[in-house]
């Protein structure tokens, strides 16, 4: 398998020890422009001497004097021409070099009949969390909760499926190209007994190469780019910061190696399922984090799980059959009993480790899996049986505190080098999950800590999921209001803690700017930009959310109007589309779209955003986000167009989106 790798370079070298004033022109020059080869490829030049790196590694031409072929239109499109054949012949011949050896026993038989998932865990403790305690100005006191986890099964017949062609919007990955070959051993029992074998070789590509003369392109919002030059030039420009490539700890141990073999033993029903997690969800699943980061997800992350921990296999496989199911349309007990056996799978997994109380790292990277992969998967109408996400979360809550990992990651006197990744994307979960269900997050004392304390290194959110740790600490404070608020704090004490924690949001807009388009001059991405961007949306969000706790909010008022306004002002400053990330704000487009009302641009905009996503609108959060939303604001129009609400002066009441949720008998997780 060949994975991702990142490439550090040399600043070039100066000319001298006290340049000349001519040195110094050229040299100020060459910084400004880099070589004529990589700006003919619109890539970013490192500058080396005698050559650049990019040009030494694929052994390209270096010039840094302006060539004949640069004036001449004709010349400089046949040189582009020539690099590419360059560069492919290159990653040809690279890819015979890496590779990862999958070892396949096929059993005798490829039909299971299995229990289902039932229930995992305990209905969950509606207390709040003792991690509310704290001792600063906007503290809230609350009783201490418990967890415990247990689960049943029911019996399912499966049987595997067929591989139809995938529809040609799942063909173009948004994010960085990359590429893995699985060399497939697969041997033929009968009655137990070895015979045929057979060896295959599987590549799963990102890279686009240009079609076949005449053929009949889909349409593409980014039209007179090759998607591989186009995802690539986005992911390479990180000139504005320096990104470490080693931020997050994925309690795996260093990244795998392109030399690193990884066996997994799989039927051929099973193959196809890993082959299309592989080619069609790996890539999607943590869109921010492959943005800045590009492979960490795939070499660092889920390659080593899918070798090493049996539940996250099963837990992908699941995770890739509704993926399959939802991308073309598929009815039919084949595809649903390969869901169902492999989410039973996982949750038996899970059940007999916390039993033995071992491999708390591997249950909770599995439990996590379950949780969050679903938020990208499957349509909102999906009728399989499922245990609730929040159920799940219960099991994840008691391996963290197994794991000490809130201690870890807040101990001033211990600072970590690595953020752990499963406490950052616990994190994630918690703080957004306890909003869907207006109640205080875990660990929100150990977000409390980290707010409060500037010696603490970030948890990692916005490296992961684009929006900055503070803004996060600060929702799981009005998360934290919001429970107090439903077991019956005043309307003073309540609207004293609303306006110390506008005031701590508006902290966290010192020094911003305007968000603009997160991309460069040359069109690459701005990893940093689109940070900015992405916590700028989620901070109006929070604003939206801490002014519906305030005693009469109803959304027709003007500063709610006003705070949507500016809301989707800033959404438009993210990339939309197949390839933008919209999917990754699910949870500010409830917010926010829950309180728009009816002539709202909002609204418009909303279902223009949905319009450029295309099919992949349906798929997981974002999916059920819209659907959500279209509810809400048929009831809410309803509502105001009732002749008892147009008699009336009083003001609109408010429906809230977890009041139709439950009405609806919903239970997302919409993050």
């Amino acid at each position: 398998m060949a994975t991702a790798t990142t490439t550090k370079t040399k600043p070039a070298s100066k000319a001298g020890a006290n340049p000349t004033s001519k040195q110094k022109t050229q040299m100020h020059r060459r910084s400004r422009t880099g070589c004529y080869t990589c700006r003919l490829r619109r890539k970013k030049c490192d500058e080396g001497t005698p050559m650049c790196t990019a040009c030494k590694h694929l052994g390209l031409q270096c010039e840094y004097k302006r060539p004949m072929w640069w004036s001449n239109n004709d010349a400089r499109r046949q040189h582009k021409d020539d690099i590419k054949m360059i560069i492919k012949r290159k990653k040809l011949s690279e890819k015979s070099s890496h590779s990862i050896q999958t070892s396949m026993n096929s059993p005798p038989g490829l039909s299971h009949s299995l229990p289902t998932s039932a229930t995992f865990s305990d209905p969950m403790d509606r207390t709040r969390s003792a991690s509310i305690d704290s001792q600063f100005a906007f503290s809230f006191n609350s009783p201490q909760s418990t967890h415990s986890t247990h689960s049943g099964h029911s019996a399912h017949e499966f049987t595997p499926f067929a591989t139809p062609q995938i529809p040609t919007d799942f063909m173009f990955s948004p994010f960085a190209p990359y590429e893995i070959d699985v060399k497939t051993e697969r041997q033929m029992f009968v009655n137990d007994i070895p015979t045929l074998r057979e060896s295959t070789t599987s590549t799963f590509s990102t890279y686009q190469t240009p079609p076949p003369p005449g053929s009949i392109l889909p349409s593409f919002p980014l039209e007179g780019e090759w998607t591989e030059q186009v995802y690539s030039e986005r992911r390479e420009s990180l000139t504005e910061e320096t990104l470490n490539v080693n931020f997050f700890d994925f309690s795996h141990g260093p990244a795998m190696s392109s030399t690193r073999q990884v066996a997994i033993e799989l039927d051929e029903g099973d193959q196809r399922l890993l082959d299309h997690f592989v080619q069609f969800v790996l890539p999607t699943i943590f869109p921010i984090l492959e943005s800045n980061q590009h492979g960490s997800v795939s070499s660092d992350l889920v390659l080593p799980a899918l070798q090493n921990n049996k539940g996250y296999l099963h837990c992908c496989l699941s995770i890739a059959a509704q993926h399959y199911k939802a991308a073309m349309g598929l009815q039919g007990e084949e595809i649903d009993g390969d869901i169902m056996r492999h989410r039973y799978a996982t949750i038996s997994s899970l059940c007999d480790a916390l039993n033995r109380d071992e491999n708390h790292q591997q249950i909770l990277e599995a439990a996590l899996g379950l949780i969050f992969f679903q938020c990208g998967v499957g349509r909102f109408d999906d009728s399989l049986p499922d245990i609730p996400w929040h159920q799940h979360f219960q099991a994840a809550i008691s391996l963290v505190q197994k794991l000490d990992l809130p201690r870890t990651v807040s101990d001033p006197n211990e600072p970590l080098p690595q953020s752990p990744f499963n406490m950052t994307l616990t994190a994630w979960i918690d703080i957004l999950g306890a909003t869907m269900q207006g109640r205080a997050p875990a660990f929100a004392h150990t977000y409390r800590e980290k707010h409060l304390s500037p010696t603490n290194p970030s948890l990692g959110l916005r490296e992961l999921m684009g929006c900055e740790d503070r803004v996060m600490y600060l929702i799981s404070e009005i998360a934290c209001l919001e429970a107090l608020k439903k077991d019956g704090m005043d309307d003073i004490t309540l609207c004293q803690h609303v306006h110390v924690l506008g005031d701590q949001i508006g902290l966290t807009e010192l020094g911003e700017g305007t968000p603009i388009l997160p991309f460069n001059s040359n069109g690459s991405l701005s990893p940093k930009q689109l940070s900015k961007n992405m916590t700028a949306a989620f901070r109006l969000a929070a604003r939206i959310y801490l002014c519906s706790l305030v005693p009469g909010f109803y959304p027709a008022q003007e500063s709610c109007v006003g705070l949507v306004e500016k809301l989707t002002t800033v959404l438009q400053q993210i990339p939309s589309g197949p390839t933008g990330f919209d999917r990754s704000l699910s949870w500010v487009y409830l917010v926010g779209g829950s309180v728009s009302v009816p002539g709202s641009t909002f609204r418009v905009f909303f279902e223009d955003r949905i319009a450029q996503l295309g099919e992949l609108a349906n798929f997981g959060s974002f999916g059920r986000a819209a659907c959500l939303l279209r509810e809400v604001w048929l009831q809410a129009d309803q509502q105001a167009l009732s002749p008892i609400s147009a008699a009336s002066e009083a003001p609109q009441q408010y429906i809230h989106w977890r009041d139709v949720m439950q009405m609806k008998g919903w239970d997302y997780l919409l993050i």
